[in-house]
């Protein structure tokens, strides 16, 4: 086994990344976690939406190949539980 670091551009563990990840989504249990990491409250909410902004404020800028990277609203936090 060969403790080489792969640096930033790791194939490897991007590799496994993408394998879970797509086993993860097949699985049938992305609504269910989506529901589970909505915000609870306003209080919380407002947590969240601070915390988020506080991350892309250090962004260089969004990733305009994803849908919706530009939203300001997100559905998946006004789930009802």
């Amino acid at each position: 086994m060969s403790n080489r670091n792969q640096g930033e551009g790791d194939r490897e563990s991007a590799r496994r990344f993408n394998e879970d990840e797509q086993k993860f989504v097949k699985s049938g249990r992305v609504t269910e976690a989506a529901r589970k990491a909505a915000p609870r409250d306003a209080s919380e909410q407002q947590q969240m939406q601070q915390a988020e902004e506080a991350g892309k404020s250090r962004a260089k800028d969004e990733d305009p190949t994803v849908p919706g990277a530009n939203a300001t609203h997100h559905p998946q936090g006004d789930a009802k539980r």
